[in-house]
This record gives C-alpha cells, sequence and structure tokens, in this order.
C-alpha cells in the first residue's frame, strides 16, 4: 500500500447560496489554495475535513492499492484523481496522487 498526496487545488465559495439556502454557522472550511494533505495508506490525514474525506475515501483507496486510469483514464496521470467535496454552498477541488512511498 502506498502513501497518496491530497492537494487542496480551488476553493470556492457561493454566497447567493448561502444566503438564500444555509442556516448561519459559527464555522465553515477553513482550507487554502496548495495545502498539502498526505494519507498514509487508507487513513485520514490530520486536518483533513471529515465530509471531504468521506467524499475522496474510495479513490485514495483505490488508488493507494495500485489502482490507475480510473474512469477509463480520466486523468493525464493515471495514477492520479480530481475529486470535490460535497459542500454545495463551499465546494473545494482536491488532487489526490499515489506517491511512491509505501505507507506505514
Amino acid at each position: 500500500m502506498k502513501k497518496c498526496r491530497i492537494t487542496v487545488m480551488k476553493t470556492a465559495r457561493y454566497d447567493d447560496l448561502i444566503a438564500a439556502y444555509e442556516n448561519p454557522i459559527q464555522h465553515a472550511c477553513d482550507l487554502r489554495e496548495g495545502q498539502v494533505f498526505v494519507a498514509n495508506g487508507w487513513q485520514r490525514p490530520e486536518g483533513l475535513c471529515l465530509s471531504a474525506w468521506e467524499s475522496m475515501s474510495p479513490f485514495v483507496m483505490a488508488l493507494s492499492h495500485g489502482a490507475s486510469d480510473l474512469y477509463d483514464g480520466w486523468m493525464r496521470c493515471g495514477r492520479s484523481a480530481m475529486i470535490s467535496c460535497n459542500d454545495g454552498f463551499r465546494p473545494v477541488s482536491f488532487l489526490i496522487e499515489a506517491l511512491d512511498e509505501d505507507a506505514d
């Protein structure tokens, strides 16, 4: 099993949807573009949002176990995936890349 690098590529915020539909909340997503996490095999990295992890964990598991060319080669690099979290108000896009380094 390999480690996977998870990079925050893009963050978005839809203020019109927030104003129309979201209840006020104290803490929202604080991920920043360029932020990097490393998953030790299939373990959620510390500091990575649980909701985002639930969206990407099947892809991390597959890539960490050697899968490639997911969805018939949709990614230029076969050992990677571009995944977004499921937050409809503040979606975040993540690049997941299998590393050559073995998981602990």
